[in-house]
Parts: structure tokens; sequence; C-alpha cells
């Protein structure tokens, strides 16, 4: 069995550094176990464009293969891609090869149940149980399985976001908006040509092929866009998007080449959603209190959840919500699927700027405006982070105090909240208020108080 160590575990499944701690035996037992816990059966496996997603791929086909699953191949694509060919019915679940935000030298597992939504804690649990126990159920050399190519997802996902009921592809097109788009050379290069050229936008891109060696930090934050805004402004451009290396995260950037912040994705494609089909709204522990203020605007209730996409997505189906998702720029549009997904939100956002005919500084100024400071703690690998959080949430036993995932203060129109990372070796600290100074002296105050305590 293989050590395992130097690897983030979790609801988002399984990830670490090639060659220090993620190696290809691991990523075969853990299909092994997958293949054991789900199959027979087809499952789907797509991967992002990290230099390291062929040599991942191949020991997750073996693990799959041994196991008795047929391998449905889709290529290099996208996680919203992947999860929504996981839903077709003749599917028995889905990996998605992708370490998502995390730096180049990153690769990880995606585990999906059969309905596309990332497993359950309990369905994880069982995996990894059957990794560290080594119970693993091989079949016979003839019943193992074989791959099935399947080229057409990503087409099959631009299809149902183009026949979505709120997208008016025809008024899209009349607008011929001018984009430009940062992929990061991640799996996006395969994807958004082909949404903007189906949209009729004039598309200019930046860092498009989809070789993997990022050149920036991937994750799509301000402070990483700056060429994407100089390029907004220099080709009189109406918006600018960035998307993480598997494209379940959208960042936008203004007209202005001003970048609006990961949080006013969400935002914005909340209100245009709630103008349309007024209902229950889903979001984490950590996503901007502009979604309560927009929801307010309709009479709508929202609902948190801990941090991790599968919360979200749980509390959205069993609320019926018309709309949720993630803070950090994952849209969920349950009318599509229950998956963070970079392009139904540039569908939604460029539909909004059609409909109201406005440019997008001009939507971000109509929301609630709040400054979200986001800063973190870095641990060694070893380090139990919820163990760490575990001793401020003592001493703050006797407060009102919001622990729906980790440590939360709630003031009048401001936040601070302290968790373990779900996906990295990290505490994230992060605070909203309606201006940066104040959000800037809740984090320092807090990992002041946190230090103090170790």
């Amino acid at each position: 069995m293989p050590e395992l160590k130097n690897l983030m575990i979790s609801v988002s499944g399984v990830r670490g550094i090639i060659g220090d701690g993620l190696t290809p035996e691991v990523a075969l037992h853990f299909a092994q176990a997958y293949g054991s816990q789900f199959g027979p059966g087809r499952i789907v496996v797509g991967r992002d464009s990290r230099v390291t997603g062929e040599l991942v791929k191949y020991a997750v086909w073996a693990g799959l293969l041994s196991t008795g699953c047929d391998v449905v191949d889709i290529g290099m694509a996208t996680t919203p891609t992947t999860a929504m060919a996981t839903e077709r019915a003749e599917n028995a679940g889905g990996i998605i090869i992708t370490a998502s935000h995390n730096p180049r030298e990153w690769n990880a597992l995606k585990l999906l149940a059969r309905d596309g939504l990332f497993l359950s804690p309990e369905a994880g649990a069982e995996i990894l149980e059957r990794v560290r126990q080594q119970d693993f159920r091989f079949v016979a050399w003839d019943k193992v399985g074989r791959v099935i190519p399947h080229p057409a997802a990503a087409k099959e996902h631009l299809d149902a976001v183009a026949g979505l009921e709120l997208v008016d592809v025809d008024l899209i097109r009349k607008r011929r908006f001018r984009v430009v788009a940062d992929p990061c050379n991640g799996a996006g290069g395969t994807i958004l040509p082909q949404l903007f050229d189906r949209l009729g936008c004039e598309a200019f891109f930046l860092n498009l092929e989809p070789h993997g060696r990022f050149p920036r930090s991937p994750e799509p934050l301000a402070a990483n866009l700056g060429e994407l805004c100089a390029a907004v402004t220099a080709h009189g451009a109406d918006l600018g998007i960035a998307v993480d290396p598997d494209v379940d995260r959208l960042a936008l950037v203004s007209n202005r080449g001003i970048p609006l912040g990961e949080e006013y994705t969400l935002g914005l494609a909340t209100d245009f959603v709630l103008s349309h089909t007024p209902g229950e709204v889903a979001v984490n522990a950590s996503t901007s209190l502009v979604i309560d203020d927009i929801a307010a605007r309709y009479g709508s209730r929202v609902h948190r959840t801990p941090v991790g996409e599968i919360h979200v997505a749980t509390k959205a189906r069993t609320t019926g919500a018309v709309i949720a998702g993630e803070g950090n720029g994952g849209v969920i549009y349950p009318a599509l699927h229950l998956g963070r997904d970079a392009i139904v939100g540039i569908a939604l956002v460029l539909q909004s700027l059609a409909e109201k005919e406005k440019s997008l500084a001009e939507l971000q100024s109509d929301l609630p405006q709040y400054v979200m400071v986001k800063d973190k703690i870095a641990l060694p690998f070893d380090a139990d982070a919820k163990a760490m959080v575990a001793r401020l949430i003592q001493k703050h036993a006797g407060d009102k105090v919001d622990l729906t995932d980790g440590l939360k203060f709630l003031y009048d129109h401001a936040w601070v909240h302290i968790r373990a990372s779900n996906t990295e070796p990290i505490i994230r600290v992060i605070a909203e208020a309606r201006s940066e100074e104040e959000a800037r002296r809740r984090v320092d105050a807090l990992k002041q108080e946190f230090a103090s305590l170790q």
C-alpha cells in the first residue's frame, strides 16, 4: 500500500504534488477503490491540461479497467463538462483529473457520484477506507473493462447551456460583445472559443493553448489578472473573463479594465436569475453578503452551508434553489446541473448585459457594495488544521458565533471567518465589510488571536 502522506483528502477528492505525495500508485489505488465501489459500469474520465494529466490518467484508467469498469474517455475537458457527462443515465460515475486552482505541480482526482455531484463525505470515507485496507474487487482477464472514446462531451455541454430558457442566444449574438478571455493555459482553451463562437462574440484570448504550464497563479483572483485588465482596455472590450484550469470558477473584468472580484460573479448571476425566477438561494459560509442583500430585494431566502461544492449542491437540491454557488466565482445554476460551472456563468452574465443594455461596470455598481479581504496561514502537510481551529472555537464557546464551518463572527454589515482549507495545507481567514480598512483590521485581529493560541 502506498503511504498516504503529503496529500489533501477531503470532500473534494484527493490531491497532492506529483512526486511528493500524489504518485501513480496512489492514483491507481484510489481508482481501484472507486471502481470497486461504483462498478462495474461506465465511468466518465476527463482531465484538465496539466503536464502530469496523462500520467495520472493512465493510472486511473488501469485502476478502473482492472475492476471491470468501462472508461468513457472524454479527453481534455472541464470539470462541469465531465460532471454533466457523468449525469447521463448510461454512466455509473465519473472521475475528474484536476487540481483546480492549485499550482501546476499539483494534480488530483475529483470523484463524482452517479448523479454528477461530488461524493458525499460518507461515500468519500468509504473510498478512503478501501484504499487503506486494499479492499479492491478485481475481475478476471475476460471481464476487464474497455475504453470508450466520447469526443462529443463539450458540444453536449454547450448545447445544454444554449438551450436554457433564460439564455436567448439570438439576443446575445445581436450584441456582438467584444470579450477578452484568459483560460490560463488550462482546459478552458478547449471550450471557450466554441462558446464565444456560438454566442456571436468577438473574442480575444490570452494564454489560450491548453499545455498546462500556467504563466501565473492559476487562481482567478484580482491580483493575478493584471494582463487581462490591460488587454480589456487595449481592445476596448465589453468585459474580460478569467477561469481556473478546470473552468468551474469565473472571474470578471469590467469594460473599464477593473476586476470585479470573484464574489461579484455570483452576485451578478444571482441578481439576473432572481429577477426572472424568484426562489431559494444556496451558498457557502464564506460567500459575500451581496447575496443576502440581493435575495432580500426579491423576497428570497438564503441558505448557507459549509464550504465545498457538494454541501452547496446538496442544499440547493433539498431546498429547490433556483441559483446557488460559492463566492470564489463558482456559479451553480440548478436548471442546468448542480455543479459549479463557469460556462453557464458566462452565458448568464452575457444574457444580463444583453437584456439590460448596460455595461458590466454599471451592472456591478447597481449591486450592494462590499469589500472582501482573503488571507491564509500556511501549514506543513502533517498539521491538523481543524484541531488548530477547534482551539479557537473552544475559546469562544460562550459567544454568539456561527459554527457552520470553522468559526465565523457576524457584525453589522460585516463578518470574519476562519476555517481549515479542504484543498491546501492552509487555514483560510476571510473578512468582509463596507471598507477594505475594516475588513483588513478584522482579518489581522483574528490571525493574531489564532497565533496566540498555538
